[in-house]
This record gives structure tokens, C-alpha cells and sequence, in this order.
């Protein structure tokens, strides 16, 4: 039997002096939606890369396969249709895979940059700077009680604080919407990935040139999950980056300073020139 792939699709680089050398740039998106979220920020990121956005199982386009829907088995789907050799954006549950591909697969990723991603998304004695367990339980309780209205919910809370609230969270609706719902199994284990996942380890342990993107008003990420990630002495291949103004959507509320702030750290890693 044919395996179920994510839906994926790659785009060429608009820039015609790179043509096909253009490198390779994987999106990964977050809990809940799919792929067209970085539609604001795809024209700027194709001016130097072939692009391949794809959605999660579940999410978007994607079918749901009839196996465990762990971090393990996310980021093998997301393997089994990248190219050989990429770099890799991931935005919040895609920043987790890929941080988890980065550290198991070092050899095809050449670059990571996460947004709005924390090594450990649940607040403990030993990592005080992340959102409360309890939060998440909540929502997943909700989510069985009424499943749309608690996506809205998540939604609002990716915008909550930013500059653009009101605009953030309408765009995040109608790109919900675009595609139908996302399959409840993948909302309810994605949460308990969200819930349960500690990539330190791969963080520390990361081989690749790496930047982590914060916002400054994220109530699902603490910025001051910053200094925690500093704290961890961290390898030097690892930058960490606040954008100020915005809150878990910084390519949405902000997409013109997103991009700048990559190509700045790609600059620096010798990605572009």
C-alpha cells in the first residue's frame, strides 16, 4: 500500500539569477492551521529560495494516517517529502519538529530558524518560564466540548497583545476556514505533543546555524523564555531574536520585519550573500 504523504508543494525561486541553485526553504506551520499561513511572507522568502511549504497530517490538505501521532511520527512524514539538503523555518508545534528533524537529521538541514517556539512549552521547577500546564488541559477539555469555538479561542489567544490584534485574528480565521477543519485527532495529540515535548537535549546538542524568533507580547510563548534558553549555555551555533510589537504570529503581524530578521541571520551564517 501506497504511504499517506503530507500535502506539500514547492515553489520556484522568482529571482533569475539563481534559477534552479536557488537553496532549498522548508515552512513548517503550527497547531490547527495549515500552510497558507505564510502566504504573507512568501514573496520576499522566494526572492532568494526555492520554497516547499506542507501541512502537518491532519491539517490543511493532509491526510490523517491511521498510526500514533507523536513528534516521531510528525517528523518523519515531514522527511519523507522534504528535499535532501534544505533549511527549515518551523512557526510553534512546526518549530518543535523542526528542532526534533534538525537534531535526528543533521545532515539535511542546513539551517533552523524557529518562531514563536520554546524547547518546553509547560512551565516546571526546572523551567519556570512557559505557559501552565493547566492551560493546555484546559483547552483540550474545551476542544471536546466544542470544537470550533475553542480553535477561535486559540486563535485569539495567537494574537492576543500584538499591535494588530484585530487584523491578526481575522486573517488567522479566514485561513482556518480555507481548508475545512483540521481533523480532531490531530488537534487533540498535537496538544498532548505541545503538553508533553522537551527538546533541551536537542537544543544544546543542536549541529546546524540556528535562530530562535520570540514576540514580544506572546501570552502562548514568554519572551522571557529567552533568557531561559541563554541560561542553558546554549552552543554558539543558537542566536535568539525578540520582535517587538507582535505577539505568537510574528510573520503575520509583522512580515516585512520577520523577513529582515532571517535574512539577517542567514546573512550572518553565509545562506545568502
Amino acid at each position: 500500500m501506497t504511504p499517506l504523504l503530507p500535502f506539500h508543494n514547492t515553489y520556484r525561486c522568482t529571482n533569475e539569477a539563481l534559477n534552479d541553485a536557488a537553496p532549498e526553504l522548508v515552512l513548517l506551520h503550527g497547531w490547527g492551521l495549515h500552510s497558507i499561513v505564510w502566504d504573507d511572507v512568501m514573496p520576499a522568502l522566494l526572492e532568494n529560495f526555492q520554497v516547499t511549504v506542507i501541512d502537518l497530517p491532519g491539517m490543511g490538505q493532509s491526510p490523517l494516517p491511521n498510526a500514533d501521532y507523536t513528534l516521531d511520527f510528525l517528523v518523519e512524514k515531514v522527511a519523507s517529502v522534504i528535499p535532501e539538503k534544505c533549511h527549515l523555518i518551523g512557526w510553534s508545534l512546526g518549530g518543535l519538529v523542526a528542532l526534533s528533524l534538525a537534531e535526528k537529521m543533521p545532515e539535511r538541514v542546513q539551517s533552523l530558524v524557529t518562531v514563536a517556539c520554546t524547547p518546553k512549552y509547560v512551565s516546571d521547577d526546572s523551567w519556570p518560564t512557559a505557559m501552565a500546564p493547566e492551560i493546555l488541559d484546559k483547552f483540550a477539555e474545551l476542544y471536546e466540548e466544542d470544537n470550533a469555538g475553542t480553535l477561535i479561542r486559540f486563535l485569539a489567544l495567537n494574537a492576543k497583545g500584538s499591535d494588530t490584534m484585530q487584523d491578526d485574528v481575522r486573517k488567522l480565521k479566514d485561513i482556518l476556514y480555507f481548508c475545512g477543519l483540521p481533523a480532531p485527532r490531530a488537534l487533540r495529540e498535537g496538544l498532548r505533543i505541545l503538553r508533553d515535548t522537551d527538546l533541551r537535549g536537542a537544543l544544546q546538542s543542536l549541529r546546524v546555524p540556528a535562530l530562535m524568533v520570540f514576540g514580544e507580547k506572546d501570552h502562548i510563548v514568554p519572551v522571557a523564555a529567552m533568557s531561559a534558553i541563554e541560561a542553558m549555555s546554549v552552543n554558539k551555533n543558537v542566536k535568539v531574536a525578540m520582535m517587538q510589537g507582535v505577539s505568537h504570529v510574528p510573520f503575520v503581524t509583522a512580515p516585512d520585519i520577520f523577513v529582515q530578521a532571517v535574512n539577517d541571520f542567514w546573512r550572518e551564517s553565509g545562506v545568502l550573500a
